[in-house]
């Protein structure tokens, strides 16, 4: 017989002694090893912040509230608000989907396939591609799919400050890379399949889901 999960009472009673710990912390003179702890009780009270957040947003659509009006608190769209908390059916097993991402290094190796594909060496970007993206992008597809995102948003000026996203969606894992641009920003988005190798490369605008 397994333990039953936390409720939403018990975890936020979790979080604010936690919270009320860390501030309590934050206002006590520190000395120098002290701030690695300090760090170390935030990010305890960041993942049960994110424990809490998903269970008010599953009570949330069990009252009958939509992803549209989840997203618009949270300020995303509906389908990044169900993408991040929702329990899709897995339609062949009819098992929730796994959306943990195994692939510990996927946004390392996300960031160095698109550096090589924006520097034009494709011969290093390929041995990561599957047999599909090998034959279909190809040098023209490469250079048309540039021109295309340099007419509307200019030069590429480098990488965005913000940290790549990855997440699991369905059988892939998906890694969004922040991207400059002259006059605008990009994301680019890499898809790996269940055998680590490219499955599709994008460069999309950032609000695309």
């Amino acid at each position: 017989m397994t333990d039953s999960p936390p409720s939403l009472t018990v975890l936020s009673a979790l979080l604010a002694g936690q919270s009320s710990a860390l501030a309590a912390s934050a206002g006590s003179p520190l000395t120098p090893p002290s701030y690695l702890d300090l760090v170390r009780r935030a990010q305890d009270v960041d993942l049960l912040a994110e424990q809490v957040l998903k269970l008010c947003v599953q009570q949330c659509r069990d009252a009958g509230h939509t992803w549209q009006e989840i997203g618009d608190l949270l300020g995303v769209t509906r389908q990044a608000a169900f993408q991040r908390f929702g329990k899709p059916i897995d339609p062949r097993t009819g098992e929730p989907m796994d959306k943990t991402v195994r692939m510990t290094d996927a946004a390392e190796r996300a960031v160095t396939i698109v550096t090589h594909v924006l520097e034009g060496r494709m011969d290093e970007a390929r041995p990561s591609f599957d047999a599909q993206v090998l034959e279909k992008f190809t040098d023209e597809v490469r250079i048309n799919a540039l021109v295309t995102v340099t007419g509307l948003v200019g030069a590429f000026e480098g990488f965005g400050a913000a940290e790549p996203f990855v997440r699991r969606v369905g059988d892939h894992t998906v890694v969004d890379i922040p991207l400059r641009y002259e006059a605008g920003d990009m994301k680019a988005r890499v898809a790996f399949d269940a055998d680590e190798k490219v499955a599709g490369i994008f460069i999309i605008t950032p609000e695309t889901p």
